[in-house]
């Protein structure tokens, strides 16, 4: 549905801090799903951890609050060069639940539970082969940058 071309038009992030390959499902306003592919070579392994590497919690959490942006940027008819960005708000109910190792593909899926006043509050999970790796509720701020 969505490369990361396409992508990218969507989050200001870019290598090696984007975290989303591909959205394969989104209905404007309800939920969004992509994937991360877990890459031996993340530079993020380099230092967790070199001789056991793990896809660490606080970046599934970035993956989660990036496909979330998509949702939103795409349900608000918005794009980061119109001026706006999406800020993490909060962080709620954060559970780990799986490793993610390279070789992984990380699952992402993202429902908008709430917006009011330019707040959003996303319901996300990560899974790997149907298998639960985190579960967190996020909250994110609409914001005008420019």
């Amino acid at each position: 549905m969505m490369d990361v071309r396409e992508i990218r038009e969507y989050l200001p992030h870019r290598y090696p801090f984007l975290l989303v390959d591909r959205v394969v499902e989104l209905e404007e306003g309800k939920y969004i799903k992509g994937y991360k592919n877990i890459s031996g070579n993340e530079e993020v392994f380099n230092g967790h951890f070199p001789e056991m590497p793990i896809f660490p919690g606080v970046m599934i959490v970035e993956a989660l609050a990036q496909v979330s942006g998509i949702l939103g940027f795409k349900t608000f008819g918005k794009k980061p060069e119109d001026g706006y960005l999406y800020l993490f708000g909060g962080v709620d109910k954060a559970r780990f639940k799986r490793q993610v190792i390279p070789g992984d593909r990380l699952e992402l899926e993202s429902e908008a539970v709430s917006v009011r006043r330019n707040i959003w509050k996303f319901a996300c999970k990560a899974s790997v082969d149907g298998e639960l790796a985190a579960s967190v509720d996020i909250l994110c701020a609409v914001k005008k940058v420019q």
